[in-house]
């Protein structure tokens, strides 16, 4: 099975591809929503894990798209966002 991992969290994403590969499953990693439209207009995955978040735009223009174009890739949504408080003592 062939993956796409769009993800701009470079630890986050090598902890996935580190965990399918040992599954047998080859992966492929792009960080950016230029990098992965270029990807997916290139080759045929059989899952996209997608993020939302990204640094030049957003997973769903990227959903949008392979909707558009018709393609049959099945797609994972990932988002990990982590908001700290830190309560400062006055």
């Amino acid at each position: 099975m062939k993956i796409l991992i769009v993800e701009d969290e470079q630890e986050l994403a090598k902890s996935m591809v580190h965990y399918l590969r040992q599954e047998s499953y080859v992966c492929e990693v792009v960080s950016t929503e230029e990098e992965a439209l270029e990807k997916v207009a290139l080759h045929e995955y059989d899952c996209i894990l997608l993020d939302i978040a990204l640094p030049d735009g957003n997973g769903f223009t990227i959903l949008e798209k392979l909707k558009k174009e018709k393609k049959l890739e099945g797609v994972i949504i990932i988002s990990a966002k982590i908001h700290w408080m830190i309560k400062s003592k006055d």
